[in-house]
């Protein structure tokens, strides 16, 4: 049965290049499937003929264009008759090969992508992933998925067609396109390189096309509340009662550490007796899976005894009856303005200030800091191991009532 081929040229006005050209592409359709692929060439919208599918004029730009495309035309016909001589079928699939060099059989990165971000969704009420490590996989997809269509004109691409180059080009994209800064680019191409690694451990591909790409992390001093700021918020009187309950739930986090999911997940059962014979905090962080094991300071014992019978929690079985993240940083911006902090306050903001301002700077040593914020990796905690100026001036004052200065410089002064 002979197969119904056609063939047809035409522009893609909605992706003008830079200088204002649109690519013309060229779409086989056998037996109602369709092969649309770029012709390489583009051109000025307003010199295309709709009716005659090609350039308008007799210039050496039409004449040139015009001959290409006839040699795509032709290309078709002799992709059918190289199939007939082969004794191969004429369908969609085997055109397809012939005209694309592309097998469908190969496997390509968009499918398998979204492959893998359908599992990681799946798992998300079991809690194995949580939804916003989900969210960070579809971007990162979309932004691929722009990236072939407007800078390789490609819906999809092979696995092994991915190098060097195009990883390169990507990251440029992201930062060029989309405005990201290098920290954000770099994360989305550690995303990228996730899937890639998944099809080796599957043995998809044969060569690793990250195995020469570096990238770094800048490093970015993060938000912290000064001890000042801090004892600013937590001593405000405010009337508003959803203000109120947004500076406790600030608070509660900056006294325990605790991340905004990790606060919204609590329940009383994650509150139990120490090994010190005091209450704790005992859970594991949503994120890396870490145990994060904390002794409960008498503000944050309060907290939990002012909010033990608020609605929210006994409904819910929760232990605070925090609101959504997107709310309580709107919220912690009106705190900020009324505390005259000039800061960019959100709820991770209570994180840094944990880290930073309530544990390391009064002494606690890095590794129970690190402990206490469910860290897998030193380096994680090693960010907010800031040497901070009053720091620097207390030492300095014990370092100065241990040595006897005047002696000191009295035998500096006579050996001079």
């Amino acid at each position: 049965m002979n197969a119904t081929i056609t063939n047809l040229f035409y522009i893609k006005r909605a992706k003008p290049n830079s200088k204002g050209l649109v690519p013309i592409f060229q779409r086989v359709t056998v037996d109602g499937q369709r092969i649309e692929k770029s012709t390489g060439k583009y051109i000025d919208p307003e010199l295309w003929s709709v009716e005659t599918t090609k350039m308008k004029g007799k210039t050496d730009a039409a004449r040139s264009i015009n001959s290409h495309l006839e040699i795509l035309l032709n290309d078709v016909s002799e992709a059918e008759k190289d199939l007939r001589l082969d004794r191969e079928v004429v369908n969609y699939v085997n055109m397809k090969k012939k005209l694309t060099g592309k097998d469908e059989n190969r496997r390509m990165l968009i499918s398998i992508f979204q492959g893998h971000n359908d599992r990681l969704q799946a798992l998300v009420p079991s809690g194995e992933f949580a939804q916003g490590t989900v969210e960070r996989y579809k971007t990162t997809l979309n932004h691929i998925k722009e990236f072939l269509d407007t800078k390789r004109n490609l819906s999809d691409i092979a696995l092994e067609d991915l190098d060097f180059a195009l990883l390169k080009d990507f990251e440029f994209f992201l930062i060029t396109s989309h405005n990201c800064k290098n920290n954000t680019a770099v994360k989305y191409v550690k995303n990228f390189r996730k899937v890639i690694n998944e099809c080796l451990d599957n043995d998809w591909l044969k060569i690793d096309p990250f195995k020469k790409y570096k990238c770094k992390i800048t490093r970015v001093d993060r938000d912290y509340l000064t001890n000042d700021e801090l004892q600013n918020i937590y001593n405000k009187k405010f009337t508003i009662p959803r203000l109120i309950l947004v500076r406790d739930m600030f608070i509660f986090s900056c006294f325990t550490g605790l991340a905004y999911i990790d606060v919204r997940n609590l329940t009383t059962d994650n509150i139990a007796i120490g090994i010190d014979g005091s209450k704790w905090i005992f859970t594991k962080r949503q994120k890396t899976e870490g145990p994060s094991n904390i002794p409960l300071l008498p503000v944050v014992e309060q907290l939990i005894e002012k909010y033990k019978d608020h609605p929210q929690c006994l409904n819910k079985n929760v232990l605070m009856p925090i609101l959504s993240n997107q709310r309580m940083n709107s919220y912690l911006k009106e705190i900020a303005d009324v505390c005259e902090i000039n800061k960019d306050l959100t709820f991770h903001v209570a994180r840094h200030t944990f880290a930073t301002t309530v544990t390391l700077s009064n002494g606690v040593p890095l590794e129970s800091v690190s402990k206490m914020l469910g860290h897998t990796s030193w380096k994680s905690t090693q960010i907010y191991a800031r040497v901070l100026d009053k720091k620097i001036s207390e030492d300095m004052q014990i370092l100065k009532s241990k040595l006897d200065i005047k002696s000191l410089t009295k035998s500096i002064a006579q050996s001079s």
